[in-house]
């Protein structure tokens, strides 16, 4: 039983891992499509319209992971689950980094700058927007999955 235990658990151990690694692959991503170093723009400069897209994003991406490890266990075992989580999850950053560009392609302005447009202490509306994209777009991704 205790055994039983502890192997799930270094199991949740290893899945979580890898959902770290697609969350830091997603962080790079939506860094490369925004103006600025993101992290310095979040936690230095405590930009709050950056703040909301990274947080719809990471959300979007965890609710991939969620519905990646669900669709995972199969009889092949903790490497293919492992493995198929990640390109899943891998799969769902490149859908939502894609839409991004979309949104970005048909709406005025472009959408990285705008996003981070602060003004009075409160997010750009846009940016409220992206976050929300980001969650649908991840939810539509985890759907696939099952």
């Amino acid at each position: 039983m205790v055994g039983e235990i502890l192997e799930s658990a270094g199991e949740a151990v290893l899945y979580g891992v890898v959902g770290f690694a697609v969350m830091a692959v997603a962080f790079y991503a939506l860094d490369l499509v925004t103006p600025g170093h993101l992290a310095k723009v979040v936690w230095q400069e405590r930009n709050k319209g950056a703040a909301v897209v990274l947080g719809g994003e990471m959300l979007g991406v965890g609710l991939v992971i969620a519905e990646a490890i669900r669709a995972s266990e199969s009889e092949e075992g903790l490497g293919y689950g492992l493995l198929s989580t990640g390109l899943y999850g891998l799969a769902g950053v490149v859908v939502m980094t894609l839409v991004f560009a979309v949104v970005g392609a048909i709406t005025p302005g472009p959408m990285g700058a705008m996003v981070l447009e602060d003004q009075d202490g409160r997010a750009h509306p846009a940016a409220w927007v992206q976050g929300a994209v980001y969650v649908g777009t991840a939810l539509m991704v985890g759907a696939a999955l099952s």
